[in-house]
């Protein structure tokens, strides 16, 4: 691999390295594809990370080397140039990309997978904030408080992912305290069967849930929610959802309501054709913003760009109906939900995170290239 110089041309611009872009790759380099000389993928390192297997390595189930697949071979095998970095701005009408270390490269074609931040509260700095994402960034606080546990920490969010992570943050910390502080309920959209069985879990471990609580600012170390005092941790880790990254706005690509990027049923930007969006990053009408949702869209995105290259017909996105989920509960256990479907029974619950382990374990293993 040969690191950009500080302008280049690309024929294909890859932005980003989430889950949509290495279901690409892995599709070109199974069928033997090669993208045109000097394309290159923009990553801020040499790893991504698999974000659904994060409370597993925070539980201690993993180790760290078995959660991220190496980008070098995988690039390598479909013949894209590994830069490194991150889009700070673009300008679609140049067809020009700015990266944070100041590099500028001008692309043909570029498919965008830089995914999306948590929404932060307003707040004065007066207690330690942390994002669930980037993965790397949140594993080392994870490594430091390991060190020195805190007295008292509050994860914002109801998702899975927010229960998914204060369950496997309390699991390897006993002896700090934790709160689950959900903007609406815990699970909002899952059964109402999983919705009991997870508040009832999070009772067993001793952790607080304060649901259907907006978390209005943070000052003075204290938490608000409207003109009440909710909590006053000694940190605060953000797992509220998908905001968009702050460059999509500016870029000249036509955004929704919120701020993400809209495409068609191609994964098309609407405004912009020669740029396909994917994962949180787009708009796409039937799609929700989880890992399910971008592996799936994978094939797609991976058959249109090179489609697109060679002027031949591309295909539609169908996102599937309903998806199944399965959330780790840190002791090796998980619940499962599939559509109006869900199993929570506790002798089950083993069985459910063993497939669960299998299955992140084999998107891990079916994107190495040694």
């Amino acid at each position: 691999m040969t690191q950009a110089q500080h302008n280049m041309d690309a024929p294909l611009v890859m932005a980003g390295a989430g889950h949509t872009h290495l279901v690409a790759m892995r599709c070109w380099a199974e069928q033997g594809l090669k993208v045109p000389e000097n394309s290159v993928l923009i990553s801020p390192g040499t790893h991504a990370w698999y974000s659904g297997m994060m409370p597993g390595l925070l539980a201690g189930r993993f180790h760290v080397e078995q959660c991220a697949v190496d980008l070098r071979p995988l690039a390598d095998a479909v013949g894209l140039h590994l830069v490194y970095g991150e889009v700070s701005a673009m300008n679609a009408d140049n067809q020009k990309l700015v990266l944070s270390n100041n590099q500028s490269i001008t692309y043909q074609v570029l498919s965008i997978n830089t995914g999306s931040e948590p929404p932060v509260p307003k707040n004065d700095s007066s207690v330690p904030i942390e994002p669930a994402k980037p993965f790397a960034n949140f594993f080392q606080r994870w490594q430091l408080w390991r060190q020195q546990p805190p007295g008292e920490i509050v994860v914002l969010g109801g998702g899975p992912a927010a229960f998914e992570l204060v369950l496997a943050l309390q699991w390897k910390l006993p002896t700090t305290g934790f709160r689950l502080i959900c903007a609406e309920e815990l699970l909002p959209g899952q059964p109402v069967e999983l919705q009991r069985a997870a508040a009832a879990l999070l009772r067993e471990r001793e952790i607080e849930c304060l649901p259907d609580t907006f978390i209005s600012n943070i000052r003075d170390g204290q938490l608000w929610s409207g003109g009440k005092i909710v909590a006053h941790p000694d940190a605060v880790v953000l797992a509220t959802g998908a905001a968009p990254l702050p460059w999509y706005a500016c870029s000249g690509l036509a955004t929704d309501k919120r701020g993400f990027l809209r495409v068609d049923a191609c994964l098309q930007s609407v405004n912009h054709p020669q740029v396909f969006i994917s994962g949180d990053a787009c708009s796409h009408k039937g799609s929700q913003r989880s890992g399910v949702y971008a592996v799936r869209q994978g094939p797609t995105l991976a058959h249109n760009v090179m489609a697109f290259l060679n002027d031949r017909p591309l295909r539609k996105y169908q996102p599937q109906p309903r998806t199944l989920a399965l959330l780790a509960t840190a002791d090796g256990g998980a619940l499962l939900s599939y559509g109006k479907y869900s199993i929570s029974n506790t002798a089950l619950r083993p069985l459910l995170g063993f497939w669960k382990d299998r299955l992140d374990l084999g998107f891990i293993l079916r994107h190495e290239r040694k």
